[in-house]
Parts: C-alpha cells; sequence; structure tokens
C-alpha cells in the first residue's frame, strides 16, 4: 500500500469566523502600526534606492570599525555607513564587512580614485582584506528605481484586481485586493521594524508574495463560488467555512513544502539573499493568514450572489436572504 502524507485530516470543520472580529482587528491594527513604523523610522534602503557606492570587504582580522572608518575618513567625504556582516555559513577566520559610501553632491556616484583609495586605506588596517564586490548607483537612477519600484507594485495590484473581478464579481477583487495590500504593508512594516536593507530585491520579493497570496485566494474562492451554486440555502459563512476546510489540506501542503526550502535558504544561503528570503518567507505566512482572515470577512460582509448562472441586478448584496 502506497504511503501517503497527510498534514492535514481528510475532513475538518474549523471555524475560522469564530474570531472575525478579533483576527480582523489584528489584521487593521498590524497595518496601521506598520505604516506608523514606515514614517517614523523609515526604510533602510540599500544602494539601489540611496545612491553611493556600496564595497563589500573580507579579510581574515576581526572586523574594527572605528579602524576602518578612521582610515576611510581619511580619503573619502560624506557620510560613510560601515556594518559588519554575520553568517553561519562564514568560517572562523572569515569576516566580512559592507562599506557605504555617500556620493558627493553634484556627482552620479563616487569616483574611481576614491574607491581605489578607500581600498587601499582599509588594506593598510588589514592587509589580508579583499573586496568581492563594488556597486556604485547614482542620485538620480536610484530616484527613478524608487518611482519604478512603486509602479510595479502599484501596476500588479491593479490588474490582480481587474483579472478578479472579471473572474468571479466586484467583491471578490476588493477582498483579495484587500489582503493583498495588508501583506505588503505589513512586510515592509517588519522590514521598517528590524531595519533590514531594502533594495531592488526586496521589490522583487513583494511581487512574487503578490502572486503567492492571489494564487491561494484564487483556490478558495473557486471552491466557494461552486458551494454557492450547490449549497443555495447555506448561510454564506458556513459555505465559506467549507470551503476553506476543503482547501485546507493544499493551502498547508503547498505552504509547508515552500516553507522548508525557504528556510534551507534562510539559513545557509547567505547574507546576499538573507533579506529576499526573508522577505519571501515571511510574505508566504502573512499571505496565508490573510487570503482566510481578510480576503474571506471581507466578502463576507460584502455579500455574493448564491447562482452564477442567473443574471441579478444587485448581485452581491442578496446573499442573507436569497433561497434561490
Amino acid at each position: 500500500m502506497a504511503f501517503r502524507l497527510k498534514l492535514v485530516p481528510a475532513e475538518t470543520h474549523i471555524d475560522f469566523f469564530r474570531y472575525q472580529r478579533l483576527t480582523f482587528g489584528a489584521s487593521a491594527v498590524a497595518v496601521v502600526a506598520a505604516l506608523v513604523l514606515w514614517l517614523v523610522m523609515g526604510l533602510n534602503f540599500g544602494i539601489d534606492f540611496e545612491g553611493g557606492t556600496t564595497i563589500r570587504s573580507e579579510g581574515t582580522q576581526p572586523v574594527d570599525i572605528a579602524a576602518y572608518r578612521a582610515a576611510i575618513g581619511q580619503v573619502a567625504q560624506g557620510d560613510v555607513l560601515i556594518t559588519e556582516v554575520f553568517d553561519p555559513t562564514f568560517a572562523a577566520d572569515q569576516h566580512v564587512a559592507m562599506i557605504r559610501l555617500q556620493a558627493q553632491d553634484g556627482m552620479e556616484s563616487v569616483t574611481p580614485e576614491t574607491i581605489a583609495a578607500v581600498e587601499a586605506a582599509l588594506r593598510a588596517v588589514d592587509p589580508s582584506i579583499t573586496f568581492p564586490s563594488v556597486e556604485s548607483v547614482g542620485p538620480k537612477v536610484s530616484g527613478e528605481l524608487i518611482w519604478t519600484a512603486i509602479l510595479a507594485v502599484v501596476a500588479a495590484v491593479a490588474a490582480i484586481l481587474v483579472y478578479v473581478w472579471l473572474r468571479f464579481e466586484w467583491q471578490f477583487a476588493l477582498g483579495a485586493v484587500a489582503a493583498l495590500v495588508h501583506d505588503v504593508l505589513v512586510t515592509i512594516g517588519v522590514f521598517a521594524l528590524l531595519q533590514i536593507r531594502f533594495d531592488l530585491s526586496i521589490i522583487a520579493a513583494l511581487l512574487t508574495i503578490l502572486g503567492y497570496s492571489i494564487n491561494d485566494t484564487v483556490v478558495v474562492f473557486d471552491r466557494l463560488r461552486e458551494n454557492l451554486m450547490k449549497f443555495k440555502t447555506m448561510p454564506l459563512r458556513d459555505v465559506m467555512n467549507r470551503s476553506v476546510n476543503e482547501t485546507l489540506s493544499r493551502t498547508v501542503m503547498t505552504s509547508g513544502t515552500t516553507l522548508v526550502a525557504l528556510i534551507a535558504l534562510l539559513v545557509l544561503g547567505g547574507d546576499v539573499i538573507r533579506g529576499f528570503v526573508f522577505a519571501i518567507t515571511f510574505g508566504i505566512v502573512i499571505g496565508t493568514y490573510s487570503s482566510v482572515y481578510v480576503a474571506k470577512n471581507i466578502v463576507l460582509w460584502l455579500g455574493v450572489k448564491r447562482d452564477w448562472s442567473k443574471p441579478t441586478d444587485g448581485g452581491g448584496t442578496r446573499f442573507a436572504t436569497s433561497e434561490t
């Protein structure tokens, strides 16, 4: 007999709306807190959005930030940010730092001469030091990248709104988009709270989260639409609970197997991709939550028609009384 892994029983009867006020209220508070953190603490923008030059250094001697800063201060002007990088995959004698140099006024980026002088000054502090990567972005380009990133996220959300609206009804579209906005804002709030570097790779992660979250939401919406036509007299709340329970095994298996790979990358993937992987990992968790506790709550409050085979002028407002 073949072995089949089951993380969830074949039939469940969980009441996902038992604490709907509490869960939806917690989501609302999380969104507000994320916005406050974003506005008050700000994001730790990477070189993509800040402009300037980032130098990655590696050496066998421990990183002495004070000595690094003193050496760089003699050859470079402007703000200098030095961050030591810790990673469990590093060797015992592998010490890594990220050095960010601000571009001077009127300059597109730090000049090659300044970069060479900074590297020479750091070699005087640690003769074993090497510089595996140097990235430079001008302030004009970084400003354009910020707007492009914002437009990319907004365009993705708008496209999803239209897609869900055409496939289902406007109530489903609003619920799905509200869940997506919730996922993006809460993820950004976590980045602001933890001051994790926010660069173009995080924008890619946010777009990935949008795709993953809407996929999970659409699967449940599809089952909900089938059940609404099948159970025409069952209250909408019960139909929703039934639909989520029927797709719960798929949701847990999909999210669980994805998280296994992401956690492995988060622990062993190194610091270069850690921010990207963390964003997707957190996004999958919060996206699975919002598909049930945000999107479905909004659809429940707005209401939907019970039979897609019959046109209605008031579709979306008569779920509570319709028996046809």
